[in-house]
Parts: structure tokens; C-alpha cells; sequence
């Protein structure tokens, strides 16, 4: 299990239902061949490419995680991975995604579930949270947060440096529209202090995540709360994501 320094800086790269096995071997280890220096990076294959992709990366500070788990240990659940199997390849795992909630229907129960499964089995967590553009024209989109932020941290109990928290809008995901270093450095100070308000001991390190890429690294990163991002579709180029990893970079 790895922990997530709240410091940061932290970049994670979420290829999603991308690449061959191919793509995804030799994209890894063109981003393992070009480390950033202070910068904690870890990258989230498809699961058919976990196990190769940790061997392309042997010998890495490169962390990998699973894109997400099931919230059940083992049994008749056809098509799902349990915590505990992806353990035995990756340090953490995703949860939460809003690919998951809005196209795959998980309830803030189901991710709860998943928080707690992920952390049992021996992996740290980003948990993702955001609201659409609709909850944000309407003036709830501090509300839906604060209680994506509450729902999924029931129960979980212990330290919570294993755990990262990545505010993802839903309408800057993947549509080239991202959020001002404002609203960014707004909303990961909400959540920072909503989490303070919930788990006790070190707090958890805040991402941001919808369109960054390396031309606007450096202003969303500004703020005492961003301390990294989740990187989608910029993940999928090596030079992008060293890109972003070296504009955050301390000293630079």
C-alpha cells in the first residue's frame, strides 16, 4: 500500500478503455524511461494489462493502480476483480470515477463499498468526486461533493494517507473544457475541509482531474489545497504526461 503525500506533488494517469497490450507496454515504459524527480506518478491500465504493464515497469518509482474494484470479496460475481486479486498486482485502485457513477450506475453506497473493500484488502484509494454542469448551474455543486465526500468515507476509519481524493466536474472530463485555477483551488479547499471534518489524523491529498494537460499544469496546480492531478487522455501520450509531471515538478 502506498501513501499519497498531501504534500504532493501527485500525478495519476487514467488510460481508461484504452491501448493494445502493446500501446500499453511500451507507453509505460516510455513514462517510466523519463522520471520526474519530486514527483510521486502512477499510471492506471486497462485490467487486462495490469500484469504486463507492472513488469514493463520493474525497476520504476512508478506506481500502479487498477482503474477500479469490486466491493465484493470473492463469489458468483461474473466479470468483476476483488480488491484482494488486484492487490497482488497494484499498490492502489480507483474508485468512484464519474465514468463509473454516470455510465455504470454505482451509487455513493457502492463506492462506500468499494473504499472499504479497496483499504481492506491492502490498497490505498483515489476516490473521485465531482458534480455535473447541471448541479453546478444550480448553485449545489459544494453540496454534492461534501456528501459524495461523506458517503464514501462511512466507515473507514484509520489513516488516511492512503487515501487521495481527486475532484473531478463532470463537465470538464474529457470535453477539453477545464476548470479555472479558481474553480480548482475553490473546490479542493471545500473538500479539504470537509474531509478534516470526517477522518482524524493527516489529511488526505486533494487532485484535480478534467482536461489538464501540460498547457494548464501550472495554474490549476496553484492553491494550498491541489497537490496533483488525475490525468485522462494526456495520460495516453508519454511526452504529455512527463510534460505535466515536469510542470509541477518542485523547483521548477
Amino acid at each position: 500500500m502506498i501513501t499519497f503525500d498531501a504534500r504532493g506533488p501527485i500525478v495519476v494517469g487514467n488510460w481508461k478503455q484504452n491501448t493494445t497490450r502493446d500501446e500499453a507496454v511500451q507507453l509505460a515504459e516510455r513514462i517510466a524511461a523519463e522520471p520526474v524527480t519530486g514527483v510521486q506518478q502512477a499510471i492506471c491500465p486497462p485490467a487486462i494489462w495490469l500484469t504486463s504493464v507492472r513488469d514493463a515497469l520493474a525497476g520504476s518509482e512508478i506506481e500502479l493502480g487498477a482503474q477500479s474494484v469490486s466491493a465484493f470479496r470473492n463469489g458468483a460475481f461474473t466479470g468483476e476483480l476483488s480488491a484482494t486479486m488486484v492487490a497482488e498486482v497494484c499498490s492502489f485502485s480507483l474508485v468512484g470515477h464519474s465514468e463509473r457513477r454516470h455510465l455504470m450506475g454505482e451509487t455513493d453506497t457502492a463506492v462506500n463499498e468499494k473504499v472499504r473493500a479497496a483499504l481492506d484488502a491492502g490498497l490505498a484509494v483515489v476516490l473521485c468526486v465531482g458534480e455535473t454542469a447541471e448541479q453546478r448551474d444550480a448553485g449545489t455543486a459544494e453540496a454534492v461533493v461534501a456528501r459524495q465526500v461523506d458517503l464514501a468515507l462511512r466507515g473507514v476509519e484509520r489513516n488516511v494517507g492512503h487515501l487521495a481524493i481527486a475532484y473531478e466536474p463532470v463537465w470538464a472530463i474529457g470535453t477539453g473544457r477545464a476548470a479555472t485555477a479558481a474553480d480548482a483551488r475553490d473546490m479542493s479547499s471545500w473538500i479539504a475541509g470537509v474531509a478534516s471534518r470526517l477522518v482524524r489524523g493527516p489529511q488526505p491529498a486533494v487532485l484535480y482531474g478534467g482536461s489538464v494537460n501540460a498547457g494548464n499544469a501550472t495554474d490549476l496546480f496553484e492553491g494550498p489545497h491541489v497537490t496533483g492531478f488525475l490525468v485522462g487522455g494526456a495520460s495516453l501520450k508519454a511526452d504529455e504526461f512527463t510534460a505535466i509531471c515536469r510542470a509541477i515538478a518542485p523547483g521548477d
